[in-house]
């Protein structure tokens, strides 16, 4: 009697989504050096250069004890903010991370683990809208949609800007890593196109909670970006999160009205606010901007 034995699995053929992220998420030699070279001198200027120490003795650790448990980012002293190597960037990790108040960044080399000393963060009821960015989204010249091109948004956000040196942290290992989160339901990206139906801004960021926290955002139009990220904060606010949080504060996002503040406090409202699954799944949204440019938050007497 001969054995029976099951079937080999054939390998699944390429969808259109894998093909284009195949093409999309790579870099040439040539950035892969632009990378290197740049990242190099960014970590060797003055105001980097002590980030060195705690990034050895990270290094060394993960090395010698090859563990990719978590750091714990209420325990740590308070002028640092690189914590750990990142060698896992499965989603249920990077999930389990954003709930401890941690995120992965790094220019070259492995990936690190970041918590911020001060947190750039906004209540959405405190977000502001500037007259002037009022008045061009009542102008209507804008579309933003959510969850629709995330593979070109994250691929705009790790490209060149106009006068700076193209140094970015979203490698092809990053944009993979939240491909997998944006399948899973957990990343979303906010996409806006001009009146020809081009894209000219987006972003992207991760859903913990009530918690948003914003990683990257790019414009190929001026305002854009800020136009798309208002239209997100409206939507959040009436999905029922609380808080966006910037990683680190800009002029830009102060403009928004986004503060400072301490790592202890916002491991703790964090912790308050991760517990609870808001809007899961693609979201499939879109308003006017016009509606959105007479929004007006109303701050709530109590805060979670």
């Amino acid at each position: 009697m001969r054995a029976e034995f099951p079937p080999i699995d054939q390998p699944k053929p390429a969808s259109a989504i894998d093909r284009k992220r195949a093409a999309l998420f790579r870099e040439t030699p040539l950035e892969t050096c632009e990378r290197l070279v740049l990242g190099t001198a960014w970590a060797l200027r003055p105001k980097r250069i002590a980030a060195l120490v705690p990034l050895t003795r990270a290094y060394i650790d993960h090395l010698f004890q090859g563990s990719d448990s978590l750091p714990d980012a209420g325990a740590l002293g308070d002028a640092c903010e690189l914590v750990g190597i990142a060698g896992d960037l499965s989603p249920h990790t990077l999930m389990d991370a954003y709930a401890r108040g941690l995120f992965p960044h790094g220019h070259f080399g492995p990936v690190k683990w970041f918590s911020p000393v001060d947190r750039a963060v906004v209540p959405l009821d405190d977000f502001h809208i500037s007259s002037r960015l009022r008045s061009m989204m009542r102008q209507g010249r804008y579309r933003v949609t959510f969850d629709q091109n995330f593979e070109d948004v994250i691929k705009g956000c790790a490209g060149r800007r106009q006068g700076r040196p193209h140094l970015t942290w979203i490698t092809p290992r990053i944009m993979r890593a939240y491909a997998r989160l944006f399948d899973a339901g957990h990343v979303h990206s906010f996409e806006v196109w001009n009146e020809d139906g081009a894209l000219v801004g987006g972003g992207y960021g991760v859903a913990v909670g009530r918690v948003f926290v914003i990683e990257s955002q790019f414009f190929r139009e001026s305002n854009a970006s800020k136009i798309g990220f208002s239209v997100l904060a409206w939507h959040l606010a009436k999905w029922g999160f609380v808080l966006a949080d910037n990683k680190w504060l800009t002029p830009t996002t102060a403009q928004m009205g986004f503060h400072e503040m301490p790592r202890p406090e916002y491991l703790k409202r964090l912790a308050a606010l991760s517990g609870e699954t808001v809007r899961p799944g693609r979201w499939e949204a879109e308003a006017d901007t016009k509606l959105v440019a007479d929004w007006r938050p109303t701050p709530t007497v109590s805060r979670v």
